[in-house]
């Protein structure tokens, strides 16, 4: 991947990609340059064996950032102010040697700016009840990176059989020795078969696994409708992970995912005929596969709390955000206290305030009430609470 500094021709500032144009942009002048988008060059390859056990990167001429927290080798461009890495947050280390790199298929630009992540940002944080009432002043807009990570894409066209058992229901009735009729649900079962077809277009694989797999699920997955032909000026302003997982690899997670979407496809045809399926195995056959190499946008952060270092990853294309967070025991003990004290409530009318409510609520109010909580309490914002007087109207 080629890092260059693109120069306005109006004032000479250096220009950057912009969102709202998709092209690039002086911040000084507002001056806009089309980035050109040729989907023709979005080339989907061969998958071969040869190609799996051979395919080599191409020379790439510019520097690569290794972060010494995590590991994370990191294309920054090379007007960037970051000093942090999005992974870990800690500093990075300029890797003085040339890096193997396979020059992207394609790109999906970013669609949210850094002005609207922020806000995002907030936004999130804000409705994190469990917080701690801290956790919101601990944004900062210039640790928010956006970073295109490496992805692997695969096509394929499947032709499966598969075999199953489908189960049938029916009630039973038995009468027993105390004369008492009884009615049981039973199911017969019975194998089955069928075939299954199915075209899959751009199943996607991380290339890197240095943010966490699952939090890369819950952000939502990309549209690759929105795809561009691979242009360097993308990268301007933002940063980009060199892939970390090889070809063959990202293939047998492909083939797992297809496998998984035709047993669900084929638990699906056995329930058009009968009430229940279980033991489905699939036999598939696979051809004309292809792959591309693609980048994906994401904003991601770390940040550290107390010692524990968290992680936010935010959707670049459709501006999820989802991340992990510290909990506060106040807080949940807060929440557990006012639910406690709504079922007594709930309790104390149902049995039309019998005289030992006091004693009841009493009970639920020390067992949710504990010094711990009243002093974490003290630095705590805005915390609801629910106070029940001594005396309650009869």
């Amino acid at each position: 991947m080629d890092n260059q500094i693109y120069y306005c021709e109006n004032c000479g500032g250096v220009m950057e990609f912009d969102v709202e144009t998709q092209s690039l942009k002086c911040p000084n002048c507002d001056t806009v340059v089309p980035i050109l988008n040729e989907q023709e060059r979005i080339v989907e390859h061969s998958l071969t064996r040869h190609a799996m056990q051979t395919i080599r990167a191409e020379e790439k001429t510019t520097q690569t950032m290794e972060c010494k927290g995590c590991g994370a080798k990191i294309e920054v461009d090379p007007t960037s102010t970051s000093v942090e890495c999005p992974y870990c947050g800690s500093s990075y280390v300029l890797a003085e040697k040339q890096e193997d790199a396979i020059i992207p298929d394609g790109v999906l630009p970013f669609q949210i700016d850094k002005d609207r992540v922020g806000e995002l940002f907030r936004q999130w944080m804000k409705g994190r009840w469990l917080a701690p009432g801290e956790l919101k002043h601990l944004y900062q807009r210039e640790r928010l990176q956006g970073i295109y990570l490496p992805y692997w894409t695969f096509d394929a066209k499947a032709d499966a059989r598969y075999t199953a058992m489908g189960g049938r229901r029916r009630t039973v009735t038995r009468k027993g020795p105390d004369g008492k009729t009884t009615h049981h649900v039973v199911t017969d079962w019975y194998p089955t078969s069928g075939a299954l077809r199915h075209a899959f277009d751009d199943v996607l694989v991380p290339a890197s696994h240095k943010l966490d797999g699952d939090l890369l699920r819950r952000a939502g997955v990309f549209g690759t409708r929105q795809m561009a032909s691979y242009s360097p000026e993308y990268f301007s302003g933002y940063g980009a992970e060199c892939y970390t997982v090889d070809l063959d690899d990202a293939h047998r997670e492909a083939v797992q995912t297809m496998e998984q979407q035709l047993t669900e496809m084929a638990r699906s045809d056995v329930l058009r005929r009968f009430d229940d399926a279980r033991d489905i195995r699939i036999r598939t056959e696979y051809r004309d596969e292809t792959y591309k190499h693609v980048m994906m946008p994401v904003y991601t952060t770390a940040y550290t709390y107390k010692g524990k270092q968290y992680h936010v990853l935010i959707n670049g294309q459709s501006g999820r955000v989802e991340g992990d967070y510290p909990k506060s025991p106040a807080r949940i003990a807060a929440i557990a206290a006012a639910v406690l004290v709504i079922v007594a409530l709930v309790y104390w009318f149902s049995e039309g305030g019998s005289g030992r409510r006091h004693a009841d609520l009493g009970g639920v109010w020390t067992a949710a009430w504990t010094a711990e909580s009243e002093t974490e309490l003290e630095n705590e914002e805005e915390i609801p609470w629910v106070y029940l007087e001594d005396s309650l109207p009869t």
